[in-house]
């Protein structure tokens, strides 16, 4: 992941759905499971900003009323109540618990008195079930985030102005680097901060890249709703991987033998003659050395297994060979 104009829970969700548009099926379904809101509508829609071009995750409520002080034991109860998968459900609650015992450290409470405010909003709750399908797609992945941009100034809580990195941040990403791109405002969101957090509690998260040749798969571009002075306010998501081989396995009769009073053309001739016999897949000749330094020629042939026999038959005909060995191997 490239935090190149930061990271949120939205920017999250829209950077893997450019990735991959079929995991919005499973957000729909999961926020459906949890019952949000009758009118609650979740999308994904194609956004440029003049420069580059990508997604943003939206969420419309509709005329539904919610409000944006949500206490975590609330959310927690709704969520393993819920139909939701298990899997994707401990996404959830993994992400939203790292972000009630960092609230809970800011405040200097329980964290079972924990309130979410902002993250408690409809729209964050989304976010961080959109952030937990995403997980769950890809349990098996190894994570590797960049430097996070710092930002500067401050913003505007229910507890009122608080500087930035906001305080929750601050203590979700204690450790992860960061670098002052010279941009203000906010740049990781507090949902964004306990998805990355998340992540390095249970997938060990790294900002220390890979080593090895790596095959780039895909990548996707997810779009924030500010707009930054010197960049493009995006977050992207670069997929690496093995490429998919497709094999078959069979079995195969290896036939060898050799042949030391045959001349080289007479032999040439006869292996021409076996290779395209019915059933076999292959003719390979070396030369060794033989009784008293004598050159001789050894054979293999690879032949189906059915066919072995009448290949022998024709081996022996073909050839001045006095035996062939054979045996079956496994083949891909």
């Amino acid at each position: 992941m490239d935090a190149v104009g930061g990271i949120s829970g939205d920017m999250f969700a829209s950077a893997f759905l450019d990735l991959n548009p079929e995991l919005m099926a499973a957000i729909k379904e999961s926020v459906d499971e949890i019952g949000l809101g009758g009118e609650l509508r979740v999308e994904s829609k194609a956004f440029s900003d003049g420069v580059l071009k990508g997604q943003r995750f939206l969420v419309d409520e509709g005329a539904s009323e919610s409000s944006n002080h949500t206490p975590w034991k609330v959310i927690r109860e709704k969520l393993i109540q819920s139909g939701i998968k298990q899997e994707i459900r401990e996404n959830a609650l993994g992400i939203f618990k790292c972000l009630a015992e960092a609230e809970a450290l800011v405040h200097g409470i329980d964290v079972e008195e924990v309130v979410f405010h902002e993250v408690g909003a409809v729209d964050s709750m989304v976010d961080v079930l959109a952030a937990s399908v995403i997980l769950d797609a890809y349990n098996e992945a190894n994570w590797f985030l960049g430097s996070l941009p710092l930002g500067r100034g401050e913003v505007q809580t229910t507890h009122g102005k608080l500087p930035l990195p906001a305080p929750a941040v601050v203590e979700l990403l204690k450790g992860f680097d960061f670098h002052d791109d010279g941009e203000t405002g906010e740049r990781v969101t507090p949902t964004g901060a306990a998805i990355i957090r998340f992540l390095a509690e249970t997938r060990g998260l790294s900002q220390k890249p890979e080593k090895g040749k790596k095959n780039l798969l895909a990548a996707g571009l997810g779009f924030g709703s500010r707009k930054l002075k010197t960049k493009s306010n995006l977050l992207r998501v670069v997929l690496f991987g093995k490429s998919e081989i497709v094999t078959e396995e069979d079995q195969v009769s290896v036939l060898r033998f050799e042949v030391d009073d045959q001349t080289p053309e007479d032999l040439a001739e006869a292996l021409e003659h076996l290779r395209y016999s019915d059933g076999v897949l292959d003719v390979v000749q070396w030369p060794v050395y033989g009784k008293k330094g004598r050159i001789v020629f050894s054979v293999q042939i690879l032949v189906q297994t059915e066919a072995s026999e009448s290949v022998i038959e024709k081996i022996f005909v073909e050839t001045t060979t006095l035996g062939v060995r054979f045996r079956e191997e496994s083949r891909k």
